[in-house]
């Protein structure tokens, strides 16, 4: 079996499997109060969740995982996308392995699913965009702690149309067995008070279902975009959970990174 070795493990994250439950569980713990707004007895279909290293958008991510852990036993396949940091993409790269590691355990990949997705355009197999990127790779702890077995089918997204996009995760979409995460931060090194202006207006144009956000607006600007297309086409609700920076969390105030926690139903 083929499998995606870590690449931020002991880094963005810990590389103990007990160090890193207790970390998980400890951020989800602090998070619990989010599940008030958000509808009883229901779960999202989508989220957006930073990737940063844990002290600094743990806590934030925290906020929307937290509302899945109702559906543990529901959720059988997750779509996970994000940006491509480390290669320069005109499309959307899927990996060729059968597995992705994590201190965890060994997560599966959807390969059924994957070959589907990689008859439309702009979709094509590039293990290198994968090797070193992060943005998917941080979300597996989270998962993993708020989620039974399931299937991973996991794409990075470089500079391609929003429609593109789209196409692939209504291909995708599934039923309630399906979640789909979209891996992305907000604004990049501003000043914490120009950020939180930024941030804010971001998560507004989120809230609206926009698909034409920028890149220096969130890193995930590709991947969102896509989504609030399906989202739009669904009638989808977006709720904003969270929204805080590295000023808040884990780093000084004079160059700050945002992140937003959303969930859409």
């Amino acid at each position: 079996m083929l499998t995606r070795q870590t690449a931020v493990a002991g880094f963005f994250y810990p590389e103990d499997p007990t160090t890193l439950s207790d970390t998980v569980a400890s951020f989800l713990e602090q998070a619990r109060t989010s599940r008030a707004a958000f509808p009883a007895d229901s779960f999202p279909k989508a989220i957006i969740a930073p990737h940063a290293g844990y002290p600094y958008s743990g806590p934030i991510a925290a906020t929307v995982y937290g509302l899945l852990q109702g559906a543990r036993a529901r959720i059988r396949r997750v779509v996970l996308l994000g940006p491509a940091h480390r290669v320069y993409l005109r499309a959307m790269a899927f990996p060729s392995v059968d597995a992705f590691a994590s201190p965890l355990a060994n997560v599966p990949l959807d390969k059924a699913s994957i070959a589907r997705a990689l008859e439309l355009e702009y979709a094509q197999v590039s293990d290198e965009a994968h090797a070193e990127e992060h943005c998917l790779e941080v979300q597996l702890p989270f998962l993993q702690t708020v989620l039974d077995e399931f299937a991973l089918v996991p794409f990075v997204v470089g500079d391609c149309p929003p429609s593109a996009v789209a196409a692939v995760l209504e291909s995708l979409w599934g039923g309630e067995g399906t979640l789909i995460v979209v891996s992305s931060d907000l604004s990049h090194y501003l000043p914490y008070d120009q950020a939180q202006d930024t941030d804010r207006v971001t998560s507004q144009a989120i809230e609206a279902r926009s698909s034409r956000l920028l890149g220096d607006e969130a890193c995930g600007a590709h991947a969102i975009n896509g989504l609030m297309l399906v989202a739009e086409r669904y009638g989808l609700e977006v709720r904003t959970l969270d929204v805080r920076n590295s000023g808040d969390t884990a780093g000084d105030r004079s160059s700050v990174v945002g992140y937003g926690a959303y969930a859409l139903s």
